[in-house]
Formats: structure tokens, C-alpha cells, sequence
């Protein structure tokens, strides 16, 4: 795809994304006058058109990949698909629905504090997308594809997951919501299941992915797991 053509459609995309996340956010709070919603809203925005224009420069093959990205796995297609809505309608909705209703309220420091730890999950996919140009939306082997052990990834195997956890699971708090830690969990548990997959399939398909499993050995938290 020509650069021009692929940054132009990207960024149509952006716009479309956040315009819907904005509603998903601000419609079921009843109000706009929702600060903790906004600072969530610009903190999210913010890096992900940040991380989207960078890549568009240095990697635009990356944004390709990724724009183009159509899963075939049935399995991984249902977990797109079950996450997503929960994505929207759990971690967004519920959100807005617990500010309107005051069914929860977080402490303005732990929101806070959990902005931070939103901005570190994307600074975790920042560090992913520069360390591994091959780094896509599905599950698979591209050809020319080389295992990529330095960075993040010697500390995790799948560095990626581990900062869209770190974003998901605070998102809610973000948002002023106890209640949106349910469905953060339960999406949760869906990457950890698509991990395990796609090792499956890089354990097949990607040369030296064995070794690099031996040498590091954890899945997405150091010393842990």
C-alpha cells in the first residue's frame, strides 16, 4: 500500500476508533461532566495517536501489517470477537453506567495512579512494535520472520499482552469504577488464552522459537509466570 494512501486510511481509522470509544465513555455517564472519563479519554488518545503517527514515519510496514490484518484461526476469531464486545460494553459502558448511578467511586489518587500504569501499558507496546517490526494483529508466521530476543522480549515472551493487561486492568479504575474490574478479568483470561495459542503456533512454524522459549522463560510477568 502506498504510504500516502496507507496514513490516510490509518488515521481515518483513529478517527472513527475515538469517536466511538468517546461515546462508549460519555453516553451511559449521562454527562459530560465526567473528569476522570476525560483525563482516561486523553491519556488513551493521546498515546495511541502518538504510537499510530511514529510508526506511520519509521515503520510503515508495521501499520500495514496490522491495518490489513484479518484473522483466520476460528478459535482466535472468537476470542476477537467476544473480546471486543466486552472491551466496549464492559470496559467502557459499565464504567459510565457506575458514574451516572454511583454504584463505586475510586479514590482520585488510585485514578491516578492508574493512568500512570494505562501509559505504561502503551510505553510496554511502544517498546514491543520498535523491537519487532513483525509484530500483527493475528496470529502467525510472516515470511522473513526472525525470532526477536532482545528488549522487552527478554524479559517476557509476550511483552505485548503483558501491556495490553496492564491497560485493560486499569482502565476501569481510570474511570472511577470497581465495577469494571469484572470484565478486565474475564478479557484478561482471553489474551492469556490467546497467548498460549499463538505459542502453539510459533512452536511449529517460526525457526528458533524453542530456544528462545528456553532461554526465557516467562510468559507475561517476570518471576512469576
Amino acid at each position: 500500500m502506498h504510504k500516502a494512501k496507507l496514513a490516510v486510511k490509518t488515521m481515518l481509522l483513529v478517527i472513527v476508533f475515538f469517536a466511538i470509544f468517546a461515546l462508549f465513555i460519555f453516553l451511559p455517564a449521562g454527562t459530560l461532566v465526567f473528569w476522570q472519563g476525560w483525563v482516561f479519554y486523553a491519556v488513551f488518545f493521546i498515546s495511541t495517536l502518538f504510537i499510530t503517527v511514529y510508526f506511520l514515519i519509521k515503520d510503515p510496514q508495521l501499520i500495514e501489517r496490522r491495518v490489513k490484518a484479518n484473522e483466520t484461526r476460528k478459535a482466535q476469531k472468537l476470542f476477537q470477537s467476544i473480546s471486543g464486545v466486552v472491551f466496549f460494553v464492559g470496559l467502557l459502558i459499565i464504567p459510565g453506567l457506575d458514574y451516572r448511578f454511583s454504584w463505586s467511586s475510586v479514590p482520585d489518587f488510585v485514578v491516578s495512579v492508574s493512568n500512570a500504569l494505562v501509559l505504561l501499558g502503551f510505553l510496554v507496546v511502544f517498546f514491543v512494535f520498535k523491537s519487532n517490526s513483525y509484530t500483527s494483529a493475528t496470529i502467525g508466521v510472516s515470511q522473513g520472520q526472525k525470532v526477536v530476543s532482545t528488549g522487552v522480549y527478554s524479559v517476557v515472551r509476550h511483552p505485548m499482552y503483558a501491556g495490553a493487561i496492564l491497560i485493560l486492568i486499569f482502565m476501569p479504575l481510570s474511570l472511577d469504577s470497581l465495577w469494571g474490574l469484572i470484565p478486565a478479568f474475564f478479557i484478561s483470561i482471553f489474551v492469556v488464552l490467546r497467548l498460549l495459542d499463538e505459542e502453539k503456533v510459533l512452536m511449529n512454524e517460526l525457526d528458533g522459537y524453542k530456544e528462545y522459549c528456553e532461554k526465557t522463560r516467562y510468559h507475561l510477568i517476570p518471576y512469576i509466570w
